[in-house]
């Protein structure tokens, strides 16, 4: 890196890392910024990967975070490369192919890495998962009609690629842990609602169990599952998760668990670093550690990290919505709740039209909405934007009582 005052780095270039660059330019920082990512491209949002673009409907400039020639604009150094260490005594980055970087601050946005399928015929041909665009063009191409997909995973990309590929005229296999899609987040009930949409679609669940092998001879031919099920598929789609990207961090001072521990400002253990998106887990002033991995979250957790690290930033404590959309259904959600000892339902499950209120101690933490939501984060009286703000000032609230207007308790 050339001579002149430390930078401010950016290990990550994706969404996070993207919004970070722009906020600390729209905050006034005019000093040296330095992008450094693995992934080829320009900071962009995932979201279409799995709902338009895969469904060849969106060509992505819409989710780009700025157009390419900004960053040459606002001097953003780019630097295609991929950090091997960092050593947060002299303040400095190990790169593989460039010079070492020595940084005045560092914010880590480094991302995730899909969690790899170690079952046997996992390399075949055909075995594919969903995280880059190059990914999403190779899952399109297999993605003929009266094709045959399996999808391994019934999480949010999961779900989602299931849908998409219905609307292709793929036909669907889905294995999976759990009773129902997305049981985990939403509970069996709302999960169950889910799990009916999908076979009204035309996809074959077979929950609750396992691909314990896929078989074929050089290209996937079929899948064979714990429970002795035999697939026949063209292509299987595996979305099992994601892993922090930390390992880079080893020996730097840094504490990590489940991704870069980071206090309520995003600021990491060691002097001057930072973290956001995929890769942090925050201690939120509401819900306590959490690691969120949605869209959300990564764009407005960058540009805090942002103004935390020009100090003009107090505590994250952003409520971490999402939305999802499969078929002609749309799923929101707000709070955070991985457990819960109430859940209660307004509206009509079997109808697919209702709001689910996750309950802790009495206080509200979660409300997911379908079909019956309103983007809880515009202001307005939706239901959902009144569960937000209950969520927030943890108002003890009874949900149950569909006669009970949630807005008025919020002050709407």
């Amino acid at each position: 890196m050339a001579d002149g005052p430390r930078p401010i780095v950016i290990v990550g270039a994706g969404l996070a890392g993207g919004k970070a660059a722009v906020t600390l330019r729209e905050e006034g920082y005019d000093g040296r910024l330095v992008l450094v990512g693995d992934e080829e491209g320009i900071p962009f949002g995932r979201p279409p990967l799995s709902k338009e673009y895969l469904r060849g409907e969106d060509a992505l400039n819409g989710w780009l975070v700025q157009p390419e020639e900004w960053y040459a604009a606002n001097r953003v150094e780019r630097l295609h490369d991929h950090v091997s260490a960092v050593d947060s005594d002299v303040r400095r980055l190990t790169l593989e192919d460039s010079a070492p970087i020595d940084y005045s601050q560092l914010l880590v946005a480094s991302g995730g890495r899909n969690r790899a399928p170690k079952m046997p015929g996992a390399d075949l041909v055909g075995v594919l998962q969903l995280r880059t665009v190059a990914d999403c063009d190779a899952i399109r191409a297999a993605a003929r009609p009266g094709a045959h997909a399996l999808v391994v995973g019934m999480g949010f990309i999961g779900a989602e690629v299931t849908a998409s590929l219905r609307s292709l005229g793929v036909e669907v296999t889905a294995v999976f842990d759990g009773s129902a899609p997305l049981e985990r987040v939403l509970g069996a009930e709302v999960a169950a609602a889910l799990a009916a949409m999908h076979r009204e679609a035309g996809v074959r669940l077979l929950a609750g169990d396992r691909v314990a092998a896929f078989e074929g001879d050089g290209r996937l031919r079929r899948a064979v599952t714990d429970k002795g099920e035999r697939i026949d598929c063209d292509f299987a789609v595996v979305a099992v998760g994601i892993q922090p990207n930390v390992e880079f961090l080893a020996g730097s001072g840094i504490e990590t668990d489940n991704g870069i521990l980071v206090d309520a400002r995003c600021r990491a253990s060691a002097q001057g670093i930072f973290a956001a998106g995929d890769v942090a887990n925050h201690l939120h002033p509401l819900f306590g550690r959490v690691r969120v991995e949605h869209y959300n979250n990564a764009e407005k957790q960058g540009a805090h990290a942002a103004r935390s690290m020009l100090g003009k930033a107090g505590d994250y404590d952003y409520l971490h919505t999402f939305w999802s959309d499969q078929y002609a259904e749309k799923l929101e959600y707000t709070g955070h709740a991985l457990k819960w000892d109430e859940l209660v339902i307004r509206g009509d499950l079997a109808g697919r039209r209702f709001l689910a209120f996750y309950l802790s101690g009495g206080r509200l933490r979660a409300a997911a909405g379908l079909n019956r939501g309103g983007d809880p984060e515009l202001e307005g009286d939706s239901e959902l934007a009144a569960a937000a703000k209950l969520i927030a000032s943890g108002t003890e609230v009874s949900a149950a009582d569909e006669g009970r207007d949630l807005r008025k308790l919020a002050g709407y």
